[in-house]
């Protein structure tokens, strides 16, 4: 799969609000460069710098609202027409790498989340056979994402 040129490559970033998002803002300096836009599962209190780019989709929790949100995902993703996905955790990932793996070209970077020490969330454990690149921020978790990388904390 080619990866789209630094000048024109789009990132859409997927997550829950709280924790999760703090976590993939501090990625900030590496996607600000490109394009890029926001996918919330929650409303929120939007710094600046996300106003105007941001998608609210409905908030799923394992439920018969999984369905509406692959339904979200393909809209946004034929909207946006990104090139990467990146999310720190969380369930609004799943749908939206379910869609990008079906009908998108699109890369997907997964990173586990941080209060993940000793073993993968849900999430994680599902993303690992989605992503294209995984990674993952305590050394324990090695084992969990045997072709995965070590990045160490975010925060």
């Amino acid at each position: 799969m080619r990866m789209a040129s630094s000048a024109r490559m789009k990132v859409c970033i997927v997550s829950s609000c709280g924790g999760h998002l703090t976590e993939v803002r501090e990625l900030r300096s590496v996607y600000q460069q490109y394009e890029h836009c926001y996918v919330l599962n929650d409303h929120a209190l939007l710094p600046p710098d996300m106003v105007g780019h941001t998608y609210f989709i409905a908030h799923s929790e394992r439920d018969w609202k999984f369905f509406l949100n692959l339904w979200e995902a393909w809209r946004i993703m034929r909207r946006e027409r990104p090139d990467v996905i990146l999310s720190t955790g969380a369930g609004p990932v799943v749908p939206f790498a379910i869609i990008a793996r079906l009908f998108f070209r699109v890369r997907i970077l997964y990173i586990e989340t941080l209060t993940q020490i000793y073993k993968p969330s849900l999430t994680g454990k599902i993303m690992r056979w989605l992503a294209h690149r995984c990674f993952y921020q305590w050394p324990g978790l090695a084992r969990y994402f045997p072709s995965g990388t070590y990045g160490g904390p975010l925060l």
